[in-house]
């Protein structure tokens, strides 16, 4: 056999070498471009939520594992918790944050503001839990004529719902706290002391704040399962943005079996939910929930897949009839594909498409 020059060998040996490299360096970057789209490789999951009642499907989800069980192990969960809708949102905005539980009127200004493009609701998990509680002296309407109500913030959900009925009353109100009754935007935490003191005549207010403010000695004047056909209304969604969605549709619908088996918890096993939500709080927080709080608040909410989409769009034309917001095309808002695959599987009637 005819040996090669020295030269020719050394050429071919770096050839090849550089082919070895150049094929793995595409093997890499095939490798990089599965796990970014989702079909394969570990996938990171920015869950949002808050620690409270409103949200037990969540909060029993994450403290009880169920999401971590349904996700698999090729998707690591990072729950994090927000005290309000909007921080929840401008997380959701700048990338921070892939899918959050939420309440109906940040989920109409995300959608609003991104002209329909940024997010998605795919499933309900809450119902009711909120009411408007006064002073004893107070049995009507028309004596809360010159008084102060608290809201948690100007133009949220119970901010909108309270200025709505009062104007079905016959009473006005003003952004700037005027008007017959005097709308006065705070804290949730802050109502009890206010309430204690006299600073405020009562609030509408969702649970567990409720409760505690009838353990202060307020009484319920209006519960608003009462405004709604059948007591129903959305008080916390599922949302997703549409960038985490057409990247991992397939984690989307492990998320979605997750909330439909942790509203399975929460529904069939109500006392261990109620213990895991004691606990989980505790640990956000550095104080547990009083558990005879969570027992007294539990039975003015529903825990339900079914987002009720016929609600929030009535809660967005009541904010444009008291001058909150403008008109928003709701279109595209929902999808609940993922959802109805989950219950389908179940078994389940699927929640019908809006």
């Amino acid at each position: 056999m005819r040996r090669l020059p020295l030269r020719r060998l050394v050429t071919l040996a770096t050839l090849a070498a550089l082919g070895a490299a150049t094929l793995g360096s595409t093997a890499a970057c095939g490798d990089d471009s599965e796990g970014a789209s989702g079909s394969s490789g570990p996938v990171t999951l920015r869950l949002g939520y808050f620690p409270n009642i409103t949200h037990a499907p969540a909060v029993v989800g994450v403290e009880k594992g169920i999401f971590a069980e349904k996700l698999g192990a090729n998707v690591k969960l990072d729950p994090k918790t927000f005290n309000a809708g909007p921080a929840a949102i401008e997380a959701v905005f700048s990338g921070a944050l892939d899918a959050t539980y939420i309440g109906p009127n940040p989920t109409v200004n995300a959608f609003s503001k991104s002209k329909g493009e940024a997010v998605r609701v795919i499933s309900g998990a809450a119902s009711g839990g909120v009411a408007l509680v006064v002073k004893p002296g107070i049995t009507g309407p028309q004596d809360l004529k010159g008084k102060k109500i608290a809201t948690p913030q100007l133009g949220n959900t119970q901010d909108v719902a309270i200025r709505y009925w009062l104007k079905q009353q016959g009473l006005t109100t003003t952004k700037e706290g005027g008007g017959d009754v005097k709308i006065v935007p705070q804290e949730n935490a802050q109502t009890v002391e206010t309430f204690n003191s006299g600073a405020i005549d009562g609030a509408w207010v969702p649970e567990p704040f409720v409760s505690r403010l009838v353990n202060a000695g307020g009484k319920v004047l209006v519960d608003e399962r009462d405004l709604w056909p059948d007591k129903k209304f959305v008080i916390t969604n599922l949302l997703v943005s549409t960038k985490f969605l057409k990247a991992h549709p397939d984690v989307v619908q492990k998320l979605v079996d997750g909330q439909v088996a942790a509203n399975e918890f929460v529904n069939s096993k109500p006392d261990e939910a109620q213990q895991a939500i004691s606990d989980a709080i505790g640990k956000i927080t550095g104080k547990p929930l009083d558990l005879k709080l969570i027992k007294q608040a539990w039975p003015t909410l529903e825990f339900t897949n079914d987002p009720i989409s016929s609600s929030l769009k009535a809660g967005l034309d009541h904010a444009v009839d008291v001058g909150l917001t403008n008109p928003v095309d709701l279109k595209g808002l929902y999808d609940l594909t993922y959802l109805n695959n989950a219950l389908k599987a179940q078994g389940k009637p699927e929640v019908v498409q809006p």
